[in-house]
């Protein structure tokens, strides 16, 4: 029998972790070596365990699944990451494609698909949610620059023009302006509403 494909599972959720857990390990061919629940932890487990393919969830905190497939394909070239998320946003899956991640599915694609998915991951082909493909070339590209999703990210998270200039060392009036360019180009009345578009866009 040929050696199992390594897998290492990053989750914050130790339920959903340890059910994908039990289901990947049913297939004879794979096998969980490692989970973390922070996506900072991600680079050193997958290190240490020597993962084939990571399986990463895009909310983590730490590091989301999105910024650990970036630093996966710096550190651990070997290692090929799979976002496999509740989140099944057209953004999400354009930036993970350009941080280097090799697939990109939803937690509900049923067990069998998910195994065959690994497996296309760890022979070094790329693995896409058809009907999320669709939307996202239907939708295109991010309208914001990475400045302007930079301010409106800080902006969601609360607080005044002040307050978002003091966290990114920048002047009000810059702020004032990459706010309200974003709130131009999403076509949304204000701040607030600008933030949930983007965001259910997978934008920010």
């Amino acid at each position: 029998m040929s050696t199992p494909i390594r897998l290492l599972l990053a989750d914050d959720q130790a339920l959903v972790r340890g059910a994908l857990a039990a289901l990947l390990d049913l297939e004879p061919d794979l096998e969980v070596v490692a989970q973390v629940g922070r996506g900072n932890e991600v680079v050193a487990a997958a290190q240490s365990s020597q993962a084939d393919v990571a399986l990463l969830d895009v909310e983590m905190p730490g590091a989301d699944g999105i910024q650990a497939a970036a630093a996966l394909r710096a550190a651990v070239p070997g290692c090929r990451s799979l976002i496999v998320t509740t989140f099944g946003r057209p953004g999400y899956l354009r930036r993970a494609m350009e941080a280097g991640a090799s697939g990109f599915v939803v937690k509900d694609t049923p067990s069998a698909q998910l195994a065959d998915a690994v497996r296309r991951v760890a022979s070094g082909l790329r693995v896409v949610d058809p009907a999320l493909a669709a939307e996202s070339l239907a939708s295109g590209a991010s309208p914001l620059t990475v400045r302007e999703a930079e301010v409106l990210g800080v902006a969601g998270e609360g607080g005044t023009i002040s307050d978002i200039a003091g966290r990114l060392h920048l002047s009000e009036g810059t702020v004032r302006n990459h706010l309200s360019s974003a709130i131009g180009k999403t076509g949304a009345r204000n701040r607030s509403e600008a933030v949930s578009i983007a965001t259910r866009q997978g934008w920010l």
